[in-house]
């Protein structure tokens, strides 16, 4: 008989508590977003993907001096220089190991010419391992481009330490 009293006390108290629960969340605003249509805002100091700047004639600004590769803590970035027949240094073949990467920002930190930038784009996964060393080729920002408010105020915070900008 006990059990019969259980079984009633479930169906007819615990239930309807249940159901009041569910009702209630009902009728809320959900609190999920449609992903792939609509993208999370992500917060201005977020380290996403990597990006080479171009000065604005469309030249590369990365110098390949290495202070990037030596401020990287997980060894990630891979670079050898080259002179263009201006006599100028540029960057011949760089890479960066994303599988290595622990997107601290202290190669945007680093570099004296601020080619190297990590912007707000967190989208790039894939089953291939080989995928994720990237190139100076994807890495590089197309010319012209749209310029960037966190890079002005990156740019206006060196300044104020006394780090001179080269645009």
């Amino acid at each position: 008989m006990n059990e019969v009293f259980k079984v009633l006390g479930n169906v007819f108290i615990n239930m309807p508590k249940g159901l009041i629960v569910t009702f209630k969340h009902l009728f809320k605003k959900p609190v999920t977003i449609d992903y792939p249509r609509k993208k999370k805002p992500m917060s201005p100091r977020y380290r996403g993907r990597h990006y080479l700047e171009r000065y604005d004639d469309g030249t590369e600004r990365c110098v390949c001096c290495g202070l990037c590769a030596a401020a990287c803590p997980s060894d990630c970035i891979y670079m050898e220089p080259e002179e263009t027949e201006n006599g100028e240094r540029m960057a011949k073949v760089y890479e960066i190991n994303l599988i290595r990467c622990i997107f601290c920002g202290f190669c945007e930190e680093a570099c004296p010419e601020e080619a190297i930038f990590l912007g707000q784009e967190y989208e790039f996964s894939s089953g291939d391992l080989d995928s994720f060393i990237w190139t100076k080729d994807q890495m590089l920002v197309p010319h012209p481009r749209k310029d960037n408010p966190f890079k002005r105020i990156y740019r206006r915070v060196r300044k104020v330490y006394g780090v001179t900008d080269r645009t």
